[in-house]
């Protein structure tokens, strides 16, 4: 079963990489088909799990090289009911979808671990909804909603979830509830707009300390997805207890909002040596960063560069 759930070593400091974005790479880098920006239908055909286990492996060969460790999160990030129902998928089927994903990610475990460089696994959460757009669901509801899929991803090697994407402070309580009863740890991604805030207006500071309120601080921290650094970096100042609890940063490789990078018909990468330098500045306020990956837009060239930005100040003990 699970390896870390007991004892995440991301707790403990040290630097754990993870990985872009990973349906902008397949889609735009590679030309894979992904219907509603759906990754986990690779799994289905063996081609498909080569492309993702080559996909995984670039990531893992950098933090390799770096001597980090690694969060590897599952490809099922639309592997819910309503996004699974448009796409012909049965509960019975996304459960099998979700332990599948699992599994891959034990067998690049299993080949890519080394002392002082653990690599943790963990099941991957989308919103119910669109990930740019606030979500509708009451904290019961989404509690209710979300569950069986952090079941099934308490029944495999999973080592915790990552709910990423999320834009409502209702949605994420439900998340953190339900994995609270299902004692899965868990931590909590939400994505703010070009003012730093969460779609609703709501300050981030709002929405971290709303669902600590409402959860007694289950998540064991909170992450930042799916935004640029320049977005978010002026809300991130200071020392308050409510930053101390974001432990992770997966940052879009473009400056343009939500809306433009919807209405884009092309990929906009970036610059992937800012990119790290901006990462390298956040992790000198706040030590406590230990998750650096990319979101939108961002490939292994990103990482590698915040690789290279961070790491040697920061990197994992043995």
């Amino acid at each position: 079963m699970s390896k870390y759930r007991d004892d995440l070593p991301q707790l403990k400091g040290g630097t754990y990489l993870t990985d872009g974005g990973m349906e902008t790479t397949l889609i735009f880098h590679e030309g894979a088909d992904l219907p509603h920006f759906a990754a986990f239908v690779l799994l289905a055909e063996p081609a498909g799990r080569k492309q993702l286990k080559d996909y995984y492996t670039r990531y893992l060969d950098i933090a390799a090289k770096g001597g980090t460790g690694f969060v590897l999160d599952t490809a099922t990030w639309r592997t819910n009911p309503d996004w699974g129902a448009k796409l012909g998928y049965s509960a019975e089927a996304l459960k099998a979808v979700n332990e599948d994903a699992v599994e891959l990610l034990s067998e690049l475990r299993a080949a890519y671990e080394r002392p002082g460089a653990p690599i943790v696994i963990s099941g991957a959460i989308g919103p119910r909804g669109d990930g740019y757009k606030a979500g509708n669901m009451d904290a019961a509801e989404a509690e209710a909603y979300h569950a069986a899929q952090i079941e099934t991803f308490a029944g495999t090697e999973a080592d915790m979830v990552t709910a990423f994407t999320l834009t409502s402070i209702d949605e994420a309580i439900g998340i953190a509830r339900a994995a609270k009863r299902l004692n899965m740890p868990c931590a909590i991604s939400f994505t703010v707009e070009t003012d730093g805030n969460l779609v609703t207006g709501l300050t981030l500071r709002q929405a971290i300390e709303a669902v600590d309120a409402a959860t007694g601080s289950y998540p064991h921290y909170y992450m930042i997805n799916c935004a640029h650094p320049s977005h978010f970096d002026q809300v991130v100042t200071g020392d308050a207890a409510w930053l101390k609890r974001i432990g992770g940063i997966r940052a879009n490789a473009s400056k343009m909002s939500h809306q433009q990078l919807d209405e884009s018909e092309t990929l906009d990468a970036g610059d992937p040596a800012d990119l790290g330098r901006r990462y390298l500045k956040l992790t000198r306020h706040m030590p406590q960063l230990r998750i650096l990956g990319g979101c939108c837009g961002t490939d292994h060239r990103h990482v590698a560069a915040i690789c290279e930005a961070c790491v040697p100040a920061t990197r994992l003990s043995a």
